[in-house]
């Protein structure tokens, strides 16, 4: 803007010296005939006769010389300003597509709502990687470029789309349309290209439930059952739910993961007992077998096997830690 600025009162400081001087030297010409000539021989387009005074023929010599120089950078400075927005816009489309490529097992978010906003605040709080897509060019100016989010421009049941954001490498994928028939297409479209996703939908209404598992949602949320399932356990449980909201000594919450066990890890074919899991501050408090069997309230003595998830309790930073160790 400060550029701009500075170009326009070069230009018209130009073009009113080019009156004074014009009017001064050639004085039997009026001040509009004086802002002609100097408007006309300033865009080279000519005057309109030749002066008779070899006075006022050198000042339009110099003035023509140091006008075209100026006037040519004037009219380059501008096309650069117009020139540049493109080329930022490209350049940060360009890196915009290349870290795109550069994500391994993130988290695709459908749609910048209030509820997907707070869904990538949380993934950004735990160093998560995620990408957004979101149909709307003012709601990802305003929040994704703002907070440097990866994002897609599009329409999010669009196969290409939620290609451009990596679905193929992605480990989950979170719907949060305004529709309940756009969440059931995006679950459907993101099922057939990717039959291991984790897939977690919002439902407005009971009825889409089921249709969105039956279009292969891992994970159904109704935000206004949720809701009043949490009021009620307040309700009947109040020290419970204070004590899964209470937080350590650095202010952050606890949190509860699912920790997959690699092939490769050292923890295969220990106790639990045996490992340092209570040394980084987590608790086991469950076990997935591969088999699909859950051992609850695991003991001391239950060895980990090949192939098993562990629900571990404990602060973020341990909990990212072990998974950190794991993948």
């Amino acid at each position: 803007m400060r550029q701009f600025f500075v170009i326009t009162v070069l230009l018209l400081g130009l073009s009113l010296f080019g009156t004074v001087g014009i009017h001064t030297l050639a004085g039997e010409v009026t001040w509009l005939e004086a802002a002609f000539l100097a408007v006309v021989t300033l865009t080279t387009v000519g005057s309109r006769d030749v002066p008779d005074s070899p006075g006022i023929m050198i000042f339009i010599i110099v003035y023509i010389i140091g006008g075209i120089g100026i006037f040519s950078y004037s009219a380059y400075q501008l096309g650069q300003l117009i020139v540049n927005a493109d080329l930022r816009n490209m350049l940060e489309n360009r890196r915009m597509e290349k870290e795109l490529n550069c994500l391994r097992d993130h988290c695709i978010v459908c749609g910048l709502g209030r509820m997907g906003t707070s869904i990538c605040e949380y993934l950004e709080s735990r160093n998560q990687p995620f990408a957004v897509i979101d149909n709307s060019d003012e709601v990802l100016d305003s929040i994704c470029r703002e907070r440097k989010w990866l994002y897609v421009h599009g329409d999010a049941t669009d196969d290409e789309v939620l290609e451009k954001a990596g679905i193929d490498r992605a480990q989950s994928l979170a719907t949060v349309l305004e529709t309940d028939a756009d969440n059931v297409y995006v679950v459907l479209s993101a099922r057939l290209l990717s039959s291991s996703l984790q897939i977690v939908a919002r439902a407005s209404e009971t009825s889409a439930v089921q249709k969105l598992q039956r279009a292969g949602a891992t994970r159904v949320i109704s935000p206004f059952h949720s809701g009043a399932t949490k009021m009620a356990r307040f309700m009947l449980s109040p020290s419970i739910e204070d004590f899964l909201e209470i937080t350590d000594e650095s202010g952050s919450d606890l949190e509860l993961a699912e920790i997959q066990i690699p092939a490769e890890s050292v923890y295969l074919g220990k106790p639990l007992a045996k490992t340092d899991l209570r040394e980084q501050g987590i608790m086991v408090i469950g076990i997935r077998r591969s088999s699909g069997e859950h051992v609850i309230a695991p003991k001391g003595t239950e060895t980990i096997q090949p192939g098993d998830s562990l629900f571990a309790f404990g602060s973020p930073t341990s909990v990212n830690a072990l998974a950190s160790k794991c993948e």
